[in-house]
């Protein structure tokens, strides 16, 4: 297994107070390190993380081959760029370190190891009781930044209690079990199995590919990046600067496709077709790997491996797994492949976070309960009933053509705006009205009706278990960045714990002031 440049900062005790809580040392618990750090360098704020280090998604992924799908260019925190990226595509490993590196700079204000158990509201004290692995502590403000890809799901099949070779998801890659000689079954053929593949395809004996549903594969234009032109982003920070800015402009174009002119979605259709025309010469392995939804609808996989990988003679591509038994793993045809490994590659699960199920708000139940696999909330951080919560990579914050940095950021700025806000006024808790939520979410799901998300004839992890796309944001990151640029008190219950009710509306109080 890779060494972890991490250090481990462990203290036998948590303070029993303190103004913000961080849950989470990714990239939205580091945005929100930074921002409070600046904004509000009186408060005192403290970070948890249940891992032994920082890195979030990016420490816990380090299956071969694991690589982001996003350019590096865009794939950092803009108050700390790195211009020593190796690739345009960053690594794994690069991104895990990068992460760690910019964690370091709030190593006194992060436990590790420390995993959130359960966050309960106190409604009469108005702040947060918390419960974690290193014992309680009550804050004022609870930002949770646990990541959407932070939960491996694993389909719960038939006769998997009788299967008797070794068993893991790739986002718990067991890196003890050799694969040389062996025959291996991957699950699934995403973003995770495209870049486990063709790796892993010269040690094994024999590959399986279960796939339930072909992706829309298109090139990956990845490239070396030069010391060079290293040097010039180190020497000439604003010519980095511009690259980052020339990269979100032109990614930002996908948003066109996607959600404003499906019509234009055949042109991205055929490039994909193109590849695969080349790439895959077999007519019936071909139609196998062609899908029958509109491209877009799921996600994109950028990869210029995968189709020649499945072409070895040790693969075999194959249908849906649908049950195991003590003689292999059975796909949908009722055909027994003999594996003595399987590797999970079947993603996660974003509409239902774990830590939803540890976070209690004022009526007493849990936000997963308040959410019944239906995630929602205003802006994508605040949440009816969860007074003082920001949840940050929340519910329709996912995006399809971009960099999930470029939200993280603006919501970390919005939590320490709304904190000023409430400082300034003088308020102790802020909770957003459920009318102002669900007018938010309503038209959140006119926007996201006509989106490829919703109508491209797939089924996608972005639609949850009540039909509805909790997921995706459909439109510009610009435009999130702008809306997330300000509070807005009337959408709002403020409250004071001494003096002024709690649950005050932001009208009432302008109107006792």
């Amino acid at each position: 297994m890779p060494s972890d440049p991490t250090p481990i900062h462990r203290c036998d005790r948590l303070p029993d107070r303190v103004d913000v809580l961080v849950v989470g040392a990714g990239f939205g618990g580091l945005a929100a390190l930074h921002r409070l750090s600046v904004d509000h360098p009186d408060l005192n704020v403290l970070a948890v993380e249940r891992a032994e280090g920082a890195g979030g998604v990016w420490r816990a992924n380090d299956y071969p081959g694991a690589a982001c799908d996003v350019p590096t260019s865009l794939y950092s925190l803009s108050f700390a760029p790195n211009p020593d990226w190796s690739h345009t595509y960053g690594r794994q490993h690069e991104i895990r370190d990068y992460l760690v590196g910019v964690a370091a700079q709030f190593d006194d204000r992060i436990r590790y190891r420390c995993a959130l158990l359960d966050a309960q509201w106190d409604d009469a004290a108005g702040e947060w009781s918390v419960t974690t692995e290193l014992g309680g502590l009550r804050c004022r403000f609870l930002v949770a930044a646990p990541g959407a890809l932070s939960a491996p799901g694993v389909p719960d099949l038939p006769g998997s209690e009788t299967f008797d070779g070794h068993v893991f998801h790739s986002a718990r890659w067991d890196h003890e079990h050799t694969l040389w000689g062996r025959r291996v079954g991957i699950v699934g053929s995403g973003a995770s199995a495209v870049q486990i593949v063709p790796e892993i395809v010269d040690e094994v004996e024999h590959l399986v590919v279960f796939q339930r549903t072909p992706a829309w594969v298109v090139p990956r234009l990845d490239r070396r990046i030069g010391q060079a032109e290293q040097e010039l982003y180190r020497r000439i920070p604003a010519s980095h600067r511009l690259m980052r800015r020339m990269v979100h402009l032109y990614r930002e174009s996908y948003v066109i496709m996607m959600a404003r002119r499906p019509e234009l979605l055949p042109i991205a259709m055929a490039m994909g077709k193109a590849q695969l025309r080349l790439q895959v010469r077999d007519r019936t392995l071909r139609q196998r790997l062609t899908p029958r939804y509109t491209i877009g609808c799921k996600r994109m996989l950028l990869t210029n491996k995968w189709f020649p990988a499945l072409q070895r003679p040790n693969v075999t591509v194959t249908g849906a797994l649908t049950a195991l038994s003590d003689g292999g793993a059975i796909d949908d045809s009722g055909t027994t492949h003999e594996v003595d490994t399987l590797i999970y590659a079947t993603g996660f699960t974003p509409t239902e976070p774990p830590i939803a199920q540890h976070i209690r708000g004022r009526t007493g139940a849990t936000l997963a309960e308040t959410w019944a696999g239906s995630p929602s909330a205003y802006r994508g951080v605040s949440i009816h009933g969860f007074p003082n919560l920001f949840f940050l990579y929340g519910p329709n914050t996912n995006l399809g053509h971009s960099s999930i940095v470029l939200m993280l950021e603006p919501q970390a700025r919005y939590v320490s705006t709304t904190i000023a806000h409430l400082r300034t006024a003088g308020i102790d808790t802020v909770e957003v009205r459920a009318d102002a939520q669900h007018q938010y979410n309503s038209h959140l799901d006119d926007e996201l009706a006509g989106t490829v998300w919703n109508t491209g004839g797939c089924a996608s992890w972005y639609i949850d278990s009540s039909g509805r796309n909790s997921v995706m944001w459909p439109t510009f990151t610009n435009t999130y960045r702008r809306l997330m640029s300000h509070f807005e008190p009337l959408d709002h219950r403020l409250g004071r714990r001494h003096g002024a009710t709690a649950g005050q509306s932001a009208r009432e109080a302008e109107v006792g002031r």
